[in-house]
């Protein structure tokens, strides 16, 4: 049996997800080892994001690695990933999501592991600044703190957690399954509601992905895939890809299974001055996972989110 080569970026979250995987892998008897690859957004990492502009900043130079053949497979965030893939490409495998949510974390002075959100908020107070890069984030936050300021921060978790303890941010807002996957979760000081800032499609899934026509990879990974998840994801990315959005847009959106066996998916688009919000929210059948995202992706279209997700398209095109 051959070894296969995992392409990963090289940050501490990327490499732990990439070594989750090889060693899920092993445990099957699937020999692997990681190839790092630096991709656009890392070497943007002192920049703002969604200043940068484009698409897939964090994955292109991974997926191209594997469309030559340099890579067998790629780990990637599955918020990273493109709606739509590189002809050739396929998500092959797809891990048990850790929980979805956005995290409010404030300076160790202050924190409390696992306060109330709005204990947390209103400790927080109503001019507070807040580390966010996520147009996504600080749009829906707003509605909660409209006097605060949302400013970006990039780095690495360590790096942005000293700088919120060091006093440049009042709080910040990051996924809560990157900080439980370093062993960071004691610094979630209160996890963000859904009801209250709706996650980025595939926000905390982990994505497999694979050549299409490399069917021993594919049967190597398909071992791992979570069935579930798996199907949540195909309704999320769905939905993207009928909105023609992206991660660095202010679009949100969930599927979670009920408790009578459905799919249901909760999706928001927002202007970022949060002037305008439109949540739409649907259950479907989990056979066709992506007949409900297109559903909801219509919904959203009827009540005007394209020319909220157009504007900032234009946006992102006239700076990058």
């Amino acid at each position: 049996m051959s070894v296969l080569r995992i392409g990963t970026r090289g940050s501490q979250l990327a490499l732990w997800q990439a070594n989750t995987v090889k060693a899920l892998l092993a445990q099957h008897g699937q020999e692997a080892e990681l190839v790092v690859i630096k991709t656009t957004g890392d070497r943007l990492s002192e920049q703002n994001l969604s200043q940068a502009g484009g698409k897939n900043l964090f994955v292109k130079e991974i997926e191209d690695a594997m469309l030559r053949g340099d890579v067998d497979l790629a780990v990637h965030s599955a918020k990273d990933m493109p709606a739509e893939l590189p002809s050739g490409l396929a998500v092959g495998s797809v891990l048990p999501r850790e929980n979805p949510q956005d995290a409010l974390v404030l300076p160790r002075r202050h924190a409390a592991h696992g306060r109330p959100f709005e204990d947390a908020i209103r400790q927080l107070g109503p001019m507070a600044t807040v580390g966010t890069s996520s147009i996504r984030r600080a749009a829906q936050l707003r509605a909660v703190v409209p006097a605060a300021r949302f400013e970006p921060v990039r780095g690495n978790v360590d790096t942005r957690l000293r700088k919120l303890d060091e006093g440049h941010y009042d709080a910040l807002v990051l996924a809560a399954a990157g900080l439980r996957r370093l062993g960071l979760g004691d610094r979630i000081s209160a996890l963000v509601p859904i009801a209250v800032c709706i996650p980025a499609p595939g926000q905390g899934a982990i994505a497999i992905e694979i050549r299409e026509d490399d069917l021993a990879t594919r049967r190597a990974v398909q071992r791992l895939n979570d069935e579930d998840t798996a199907t949540a994801l195909e309704a999320e990315r769905t939905l993207v890809a009928a909105l023609g959005g992206g991660c660095q847009l202010p679009l949100g959106g969930i599927a979670q299974m009920t408790s009578d066996g459905q799919l249901e998916l909760t999706a928001v688009v927002i202007s970022p001055d949060a002037s305008t919000t439109l949540r739409r929210k649907a259950t479907g059948e989990t056979t066709v996972p992506y007949a409900l995202g297109g559903r909801v992706a219509r919904m959203l279209l009827e009540d005007g989110a394209g020319a909220i997700l157009e504007r900032e398209r234009q946006k992102l095109k006239a700076q990058g």
